[in-house]
């Protein structure tokens, strides 16, 4: 029970970061359409999430999509980092990808068993 309500909080949580993005957003659309589009992404992901958080068995899709979309993320932003295509400031914005992807892939709530369902033959 207590695992279900870490995963609650670290959905809200998640979920609020990435609504909050809507400020930033609106503050790219014309410097960097390229950012605003990805920042519109995480918006709505941010909506969904806080969703998922009254009953996340069932989103798990969500909440896996959320964690490995997150590690790819900052795996990409590491390596722009190192080479040099991007600031190295942005290393923190990768860690912290990390941290979201690791605590909602360790709270993921388990597989449902699935039932068989056996056909009636007649």
């Amino acid at each position: 029970m207590h695992r279900e309500r870490a995963l609650k909080v670290v959905l809200v949580i998640v979920g609020l970061i990435f609504c909050g993005l809507a400020y930033p957003l609106t503050m790219f659309v014309k410097q960097e359409p390229a950012l605003a589009m990805m920042l519109s992404v995480y918006v709505t992901l941010g909506i969904f999430l806080l969703l998922a958080s009254r009953n996340p068995a069932a989103n798990r899709s969500l909440i896996a999509f959320t964690a490995w979309s997150s590690f790819f993320h900052a795996i990409l932003m590491a390596m722009q980092a190192f080479a040099g295509l991007i600031a190295r400031g942005e290393l923190l914005g990768s860690a912290v990808l990390v941290v979201i992807g690791v605590a909602l892939i360790v709270l993921a709530p388990a597989k449902q068993p699935v039932e068989l369902v056996s056909a009636a033959v007649g």
